[in-house]
């Protein structure tokens, strides 16, 4: 509790002051700002981030253009790692990286866009692994979570579907791994989005947007079922952040960071806390690096998204 009263001092000040570091402590960056494009009729926005603990990087997306931007958590550089329109990418949304450094890329709607691949693969050195079609009609690939098999599951904002990508008999695959039609209503707007692994590692937690719904997948069984969150709705939830056994909530334009508790099996929710977000950001998700939360100011509530662009960091404290 202490740690989330912390957090949520950092969120709803109006300055935003942090608990002193040990002397001894590199001093890390409050904000990372990004390179984007100032210049494009669209200016820049952002969406998903993954974590490299590793290495100690993180990946950022950016909608407008599919470029992935790469950031040094202690020293807060940050360059673009793969350019704009490579490999056919001209829009990217959710990252996830695995323990072997590979950085897994959801597309959105970019087959339904531009024509190319809805999924991309790399290796940490940056080099194509794969890049896959999903094969149904008008995916919108939003996050990704890898699961304790070592593969990556994929939520589809379209349809209540989770795509399972994994190298299988020495090639990269991409399959509908569940399909919660006649479970999970779908509504106009963003359905599926954020993804975690239940704390117990025997199923994911899967947050639906338009209903404010957390919605529970079994790995074993595939089968799906409402997640108990009682009184509490996450409406516009984007990502999800799951820290021990608790669940952070982005909620996008409601510019709340929900704060749950979850059992071991993830079938039940406690409501904690829901704190104001910074009003001049429209946070879309977050990643956990080295005890600090790093969250995307997406730029979506800006017409032409205007520099600075960032990756805000806030401190989590035990």
């Amino acid at each position: 509790m202490k740690r989330l009263a912390l957090l949520v001092a950092a969120l709803t000040a109006t300055a935003l002051v942090f608990p002193a570091e040990p002397a001894h402590a590199q001093v890390r960056p409050a904000t990372y700002v990004l390179q984007g494009d100032p210049g494009d009729p669209q200016g820049s926005k952002f969406e998903g981030i993954g974590i490299d603990r590793a290495q100690r990087t993180f990946y950022v997306s950016e909608t407008t253009g599919g470029e992935i931007h790469r950031g040094h958590v202690r020293s807060g550089r940050t360059e673009v790692w793969l350019p704009e329109g490579a490999d056919g990418r001209a829009t990217a949304r959710g990252i996830a990286v695995d323990r072997r450094g590979r950085v897994y890329i959801a597309g959105g709607p970019n087959s339904t866009q531009s024509g190319g691949p809805d999924l991309w693969v790399y290796s940490p050195g940056g080099n194509l692994l794969a890049a896959l079609r999903v094969g149904v009609a008008n995916p919108f690939l939003n996050d990704i979570a890898i699961g304790p098999d070592g593969a990556a599951y994929v939520t589809n904002s379209n349809a209540p579907l989770v795509f399972r990508v994994a190298r299988t008999d020495g090639r990269w695959q991409v399959r509908t791994w569940a399909d919660a039609t006649g479970v999970i209503p779908t509504q106009t707007g963003f359905n599926l989005g954020g993804i975690v692994v239940s704390p117990d590692r025997k199923a994911l937690v899967v947050a639906q947007g338009t209903t404010g719904q957390l919605w529970r997948f079994d790995l074993r069984t595939r089968a799906v079922s409402a997640v108990d969150t009682g009184s509490a709705r996450v409406r516009n939830a984007d990502g999800l952040v799951l820290h021990g056994r608790t669940l952070l909530v982005v909620r996008n334009f409601d510019r709340i960071l929900t704060t749950l508790k979850l059992n071991r099996s993830g079938t039940r929710a406690r409501l904690i806390a829901e704190t104001a977000t910074d009003p001049t950001r429209v946070f879309t998700t977050a990643k956990v690096a080295r005890n600090r939360l790093l969250l995307v100011d997406s730029k979506f509530d800006e017409p032409v998204g205007a520099p600075p662009y960032e990756v805000v960091a806030l401190p989590l404290r035990k």
